[in-house]
Order: C-alpha cells, then sequence, then structure tokens
C-alpha cells in the first residue's frame, strides 16, 4: 500500500460517495481541498479530504475506503499519513463531523480525536434523504478534533 497526497480530479467519485452520499455536498468541499489516497495496484482504494477552515485550522470532510479493503488497517494508516502531511501544512488543529453512534465515531477516537460539541439535527437538515446505520437514522452530528 501506498500513501500520497494526490489532485482532486484523480479521485474517483464512487469512493467519495461510500462515506458522503450526497454528491451535492461533495461538490461543496472537494475543489479547494487536499486529498490524500490509500494507493493499491496503481488504483485508490482509499481517500482522505480535508479543507483548510481557518489559518491554522483543517477539517476533514471525507474518509473513505472501498468496502473491499475496509477492516485492513488501510484507513487508520492513509489518516495517519493525512495528519502527518497536514502537519507540514501549518495545521495545528483538525476537526471533523460525524454521526453520533457506530463504527466511525469509535474508529476516530482510536486515533486520538475527542467530541468538542454536538450539532442537533445535522443530517436531517443538510441530507435531503434520511441517512440509516444498523437501522437507525443519523440525526445529530458529533464535531471532533485533534490538535497536531
Amino acid at each position: 500500500m501506498q500513501y500520497q497526497e494526490i489532485k482532486t480530479s484523480d479521485v474517483p467519485l464512487p469512493l467519495l460517495l461510500e462515506a458522503d452520499p450526497s454528491e451535492a455536498s461533495i461538490n461543496t468541499y472537494l475543489k479547494d481541498s487536499w486529498c490524500f489516497a490509500a494507493i493499491y495496484g496503481g488504483r485508490v482504494v482509499g481517500v482522505c479530504v480535508a479543507t483548510l477552515k481557518d489559518e491554522g485550522i483543517a477539517e476533514i470532510v471525507n474518509v473513505s475506503v472501498y468496502p473491499d479493503f475496509q477492516q485492513k488497517g488501510i484507513g487508520s494508516d492513509m489518516l495517519r499519513f493525512a495528519l502527518a502531511q497536514l502537519a507540514t501544512k501549518n495545521v495545528k488543529r483538525v476537526e471533523l463531523g460525524t454521526g453520533t453512534f457506530g463504527y466511525q465515531l469509535t474508529y476516530y477516537q482510536r486515533l486520538g480525536f475527542r467530541v468538542d460539541a454536538v450539532v442537533k439535527d445535522y443530517f436531517i437538515e443538510h441530507y435531503p434523504k434520511p441517512i440509516f446505520e444498523h437501522g437507525i437514522q443519523h440525526q445529530d452530528m458529533l464535531r471532533l478534533y485533534r490538535d497536531l
């Protein structure tokens, strides 16, 4: 597995849709982002997309690994790589939003992210279709952060 920064135009849309079901949402953040990828056999199999939110603060807006490559540590290694690369870009704090339950929350917490705030009804108000995980509808967003 190889990890590297890639151009936004090299990120496959189906991969981004694995983590964010809204193509409209993806289009709002992709253009002005940094993209860090996991590449296997010349194919992008995972991506971490981050944007500059404020001076010294980046926001991770999409982390995704194709299902065939999940549960192999690729996402964790890719995120560690992305965090190291963001530190070289004078980023001091990284923030992100995720659902209030499920695998994603524990994934980020294992990598040192901490809960900062809760945004009530975020997934209801910002997505045209309900998002379900394990039969439960996502409603609120947890805002997480990690200092670099």
